[in-house]
């Protein structure tokens, strides 16, 4: 089956770049849905389950979402979006904290600057099946400038299941009370594979499921365990027995 990406992006232009640019970036089959305003957008999710992705034809698996747009804000979708079961990426011409750091508290997976090269887009996008969050060379700096410097701003850790959008560099106590009985087989079996140090490629190929199956999984067993990387998650397995 294909994996159905959705992006939303006004400029026709564009548009076919970020195209072009998810087509190069991954070997699965892609289906590509365009929308160039938050209405087609939502009308689009609608269809794809809604805003939980809990019911119609199966959901988008990734979205690529403009900021700035002809009826609103892509905030505002990403906000309505928090419990879609998608990989959601922010493209965009902003690169200030007052764009990049709402960004990421409203759920974005990922934040990549449109006037980025092809090949740096592909390379980030292609993070996703390692488990790690696309961010434009220059978003990266930020966020390092403003971690080091404790400059974080107030509600800056965005609420994502991705592991690696945990920026925060301080120690996070592990000890959490065990949820491990509410995994079901298929996670405790990627859980394992994940504290063997295993990519989520390497497990989608071993377990012989979609990289975005995998990705699902993870985002699962991170909120179930109430763990946010895959180090913690390795830690709680290990601690409680699970591998």
């Amino acid at each position: 089956m294909a994996v159905k990406v959705l992006i939303l992006e006004d400029n026709p232009v564009a548009r076919g770049f970020l195209c072009r640019v998810v087509r190069e970036s991954f070997s699965d089959a892609i289906t590509i849905t365009e929308a160039g305003d938050l209405e087609t957008a939502r009308a689009h999710i609608a269809i794809a389950g809604g805003p939980t992705g809990l019911h119609g034809v199966d959901p988008f698996k990734l979205i690529l979402l403009d900021l700035e747009l002809p009826d609103g804000s892509g905030m505002e979708l990403l906000a309505e979006l928090k419990q879609y079961p998608a990989t959601k990426i922010v493209t965009t011409l902003y690169s200030d904290d007052d764009h990049l750091f709402p960004a990421l508290q409203c759920g974005a997976d990922g934040y990549l600057l449109k006037e980025d090269r092809f090949e740096v887009l592909v390379e980030e996008l292609q993070k996703i099946v390692r488990g790690q969050p696309p961010l434009s060379p220059a978003i990266a700096r930020r966020l390092l400038t403003h971690f080091r410097s404790g400059d974080r701003p107030a509600g800056a850790t965005p609420d994502s299941g991705f592991a690696p959008l945990n920026f925060d560099s301080r120690p996070v106590p592990i000890e959490r009370p065990p949820e491990h009985d509410r995994l079901t087989p298929r996670e405790s079996e990627v859980l394992t594979f994940l504290s063997k140090g295993f990519t989520i490629k390497e497990i989608a190929s071993l377990m012989g499921i979609k990289w975005f199956t995998v990705n699902d999984h993870i985002k699962s067993i991170y909120k179930k365990l109430n763990v946010s990387s895959r180090a913690e998650a390795a830690v709680l397995a290990t601690k409680h027995g699970l591998v």
